[in-house]
């Protein structure tokens, strides 16, 4: 498998994530942001949006993180990752649908401002990044992952921008339920750490 990526993108690393827990061979295939490579025609014959990543299975092309998680599990079989069950599919899909929208429009926002200088109103985004927070940490109180007894592609597709939310001057200190929760994260076998940015809170 081929993954096109950036180090810097959190929905990128978020695919990579999973790849490496699931133990998966893969190769990372970076692609300059800053040039705007993933605009050229040659990237966009694989993602017609433009957009990372993008994984390539032998000539199979998933774009979107979240579709790339779930292509993953299922390819692999892995229901523990992904139940099939109806309730608890339908709680992994609520999850991912946060990734894709609160995740994307708080934290994630928030962060491209600082490494990226996007044009997003701070005010607005770090505000947006604290409603989520809350919910994810009220969410956490009585379990260890978000969806279920143990770790599934809902808490891959979290991880990522929650745990730089920092780097976009979003305070994390107060969540102490998310921070307990990006710990066990990390201590999953197969961990690959999202490269640190210096900016924000994390400068």
């Amino acid at each position: 498998m081929k993954l096109y990526y950036h180090p810097l993108s959190g929905h990128s690393h978020r695919a990579r994530l999973f790849l490496s827990l699931l133990a998966i061979e893969h190769e990372l295939v970076p692609i300059d942001l800053a040039n705007k490579e993933h605009k050229e025609a040659r990237f966009l014959r694989l993602n017609p949006f433009g957009q990372l990543p993008v994984l390539d299975d032998g000539g199979t092309i998933i774009c979107d993180s979240n579709a790339i998680l779930v292509y993953l599990a299922k390819k692999t079989e892995r229901t523990d990752w992904l139940p099939e069950d109806p309730k608890g599919a339908a709680v992994i899909q609520r999850w991912l649908s946060v990734a894709a929208g609160q995740i994307a429009h708080g934290p994630a926002q928030a962060r491209l401002i600082n490494v990226f200088k996007a044009p997003y109103r701070p005010e607005e985004v770090i505000a947006r990044s604290h409603a989520i927070l809350t919910l994810i940490e009220a969410a956490l109180e009585d379990r260890t992952w978000i969806a279920a007894a143990h770790p599934t592609i809902a808490d891959v597709a979290l991880y990522s921008y929650v745990a730089r939310a920092p780097e976009g001057d979003v305070n994390i200190e107060q969540y102490s339920n998310i921070r307990l929760w990006l710990n066990r994260v990390e201590t999953l076998p197969g961990f690959v750490d999202f490269q640190k940015t210096p900016v924000g809170l994390a400068a």
